[in-house]
């Protein structure tokens, strides 16, 4: 899909100054040498120097600027109290300190899903366990009972103790 013709037009044009800005950068840079560092930053293109007081455009190609241009610990970029050094530090103990934090946040989340998952389903298996296991027993004590009374009822006629059933018992069918 192709824009419109005005939207590219003003993007064009939203952009024309900021590559004039990067044109003029490096020579406007170059006036703050041996000024302030506060004067220097004022432009975000430019880096300030502290060991030799230059003011340098920052080489946007590279992410740290190279030692030949400047000392990571003298390097000062968009604020005049924090050196490269300490900020690549101080970056790296954030972004550390995130990603351990996300690391045991998506830890604890993935317990708590499965305990969840566990409970959900754990007393479903225990009650069906001991269920099946009720069962046995009761079946178990019926065989066992079955076979008491089939004993018991031996004994009776052998020694003439067997009940006659009642005659006037009532008749089921």
């Amino acid at each position: 899909m192709v824009p419109p013709l005005p939207l590219c037009a003003a993007l064009a044009l939203a952009l024309l100054p900021a590559a004039a800005a990067a044109q003029d950068g490096p020579a406007e840079c170059h006036q703050y040498t041996n000024r302030s560092c506060e004067e220097c930053l004022k432009n975000v293109t430019c880096l300030w120097c502290a060991s030799s007081g230059r003011c340098v455009e920052y080489p946007v190609r590279r992410v740290l600027p190279p030692s030949d241009l400047c000392e990571l610990r003298s390097a000062r970029w968009g604020v005049c109290w924090v050196n490269f050094e300490a900020l690549i530090i101080a970056m790296s103990v954030v972004g550390g300190t995130i990603l351990i934090t996300l690391g045991v946040c998506c830890c604890c989340c993935c317990c708590k899903k499965k305990s969840k998952k566990q409970v959900s389903e754990g007393p479903d298996k225990d009650e069906e366990r001991a269920a099946r296991e009720r069962e046995k027993r009761r079946v178990r004590q019926e065989e066992r009972r079955a076979e008491m009374k089939s004993r018991h009822d031996e004994i009776r006629r052998k020694y003439g103790l067997f009940k006659e059933e009642n005659p006037y018992a009532k008749f089921e069918n």
